[in-house]
Formats: structure tokens, sequence, C-alpha cells
């Protein structure tokens, strides 16, 4: 759900070069590297402000039969067919501060989330311009790490995406989704209490239901053997959404893009489990 509103960016960014065609050779069972992004982000899906951030993290991938951290999720591979796959995992994504937006002054924070449940990837085939069409299901409890894990509900986000991966290394997604969740999960971002309550800003009940429609892109391309150029560009609408009346959303489409440069520091010489 996170991703929604303040994202795990360096999560975010990894499905970018992981998707599309298989490379000629097995990837390796693990690399252990860096990454540096750069990101400008609407603060949540419905908000009328920008957060930016510059973030420079480790990584570890691992690709094993069942334990697996290949920047689509980190978890336990449950199922694997050509065209099915079936894992439990967690993602995780970075909190925020009330005082960063107008809308929510005065207000909790929003934690740092903890997201782990089952996922359903569907690998649907051959796409125009030897592209690859790959439907993603993930269902996801929501945990704030803030505030000692407490349970903040349920996220759905369903998502179509084309991949291609051109002769010269670049590769390319497209991705179109939406992102449903609870009423507990959306009253975290969308819910005003009568103590909250200011004249600009009444009370609200969160509903259940549609938070967002989203259009994704991204890219990525090798720069030599260690380093790895990468980015994402995001759209979000809040059109038709349950929580539309909100008065924590103050616009319908805002926008997130990033920028990043990646280094592999060490990898092993055994092939990943693909």
């Amino acid at each position: 759900m996170r991703r929604i509103a303040l994202s795990a960016l360096a999560l975010a960014s990894f499905p970018v070069w992981a998707e599309g065609d298989a490379p000629a050779a097995p990837p390796p069972r693990w690399e252990l590297g860096a990454f540096a992004l750069g990101v400008s982000q609407q603060a949540y899906p419905g908000a009328d402000q920008q957060v930016q951030r510059t973030l420079v993290l480790p990584y570890l991938l691992y690709r094993g039969p069942l334990l697996r951290s290949d920047g689509e999720t980190t978890g336990l591979r449950a199922l694997r067919t050509a065209q099915f796959e079936f894992d439990v995992g967690f993602a995780g994504s970075f909190g925020s501060s009330a005082e960063d937006v107008d809308a929510r002054r005065g207000m909790p924070r929003l934690g740092t989330l903890v997201e782990l449940g089952p996922r359903l990837k569907w690998n649907l085939g051959p796409a125009p311009a030897q592209g690859r069409w790959q439907a993603l299901m993930p269902l996801r409890a929501v945990f704030d790490l803030s505030d000692g894990m407490a349970r903040r509900g349920w996220a759905f986000e369903p998502e179509l995406i084309y991949a291609r991966r051109s002769a010269g290394g670049w590769r390319y997604s497209l991705g179109i989704g939406a992102i449903a969740a609870d009423r507990r999960l959306a009253d975290t971002f969308y819910g005003v209490r009568p103590t909250q309550a200011l004249p600009e800003r009444p009370a609200y009940a969160a509903r259940a239901g549609l938070v967002a429609w989203r259009l994704s892109s991204g890219f990525s391309r090798p720069l030599g053997p260690d380093w790895r150029l990468f980015g994402f560009a995001r759209l979000d609408s809040v059109a038709g959404a349950a929580n539309r009346s909100s008065p924590l959303v103050r616009q319908t489409l805002g926008w997130s893009a990033g920028l990043g440069l990646s280094y592999t520091f060490a990898r092993s010489s055994e092939p990943g489990v693909d």
C-alpha cells in the first residue's frame, strides 16, 4: 500500500531491470551492491505536493529455488510453472512526517510500513515488438514498523505489465494497474478524526475500495559489467476512487519520477534459479 504514497523506492526500481525477457545466461545466485536514487514523488494519491528524496542504500539479491530476494519481492517461492508463479514475501517503504504535506499538518506521520502476503504472477506470453505480457496480483497485509508493527490493514494491487529488452541492452516496461485497500488502511491515508479537524479539513471517515489507478513505466541499461542506469515514471489518478471526497485529496492526477545508478560489488559464480 505504501507504494501508493511514499514508495519503497529501491524495491520499486529493481523490477524495472528484472522484468522482461530472460537473459541468454542465467543470472548469478547472489549479487551484492549499492544504488543511488533521486526521486520526486507525489506524497500519496490525491496529494497536491511532491516529496523529494535522495537515497544511497546497499542491496542483496538472491535467486534460490525457494528463498528469493530478486528485486520484485523478498520471501518464499511456493510454486512455479511456465505460466504461473506463486510466492509469499514482503516489501518495505519509508515513512514521512506530516509536516512534509500541508494537507496533513498536525496529523500523525505516515510511518515506515512493511507489507507481507501472497503474490500471483501470470506470464501471459509474447507481446508486440518482441515484448512479453505479465500480470501481477499481490495481496498484502500492511504493518507500521514505526508503531510496534501495528497492523494497518490490507492492500491489493493488480497490474498488467508489458516488458521488452532491446538488442542494445535497454530494458523497458509499461504497466497499468489499480490499488485497492480495506477500510483500516484507507483510513491511515485519508481519514480525519474529529480531533484532527480544521475549518479547511473537516472530519472524514474513510471507506474501503479503490484508492487509485496507476500508469507506470521504467527503463534500465547496463553501463558495463557492474554499473547500471535505471529510472521510472508513474502517473496516479484518484478519479472514481472510494475516498475522492476526503479533504486530504487535493487533486485528481499526480506524478512521480526517479533516476538512479547501481553498482555490483560482488556476485557468485554459481547460477541462480530462474
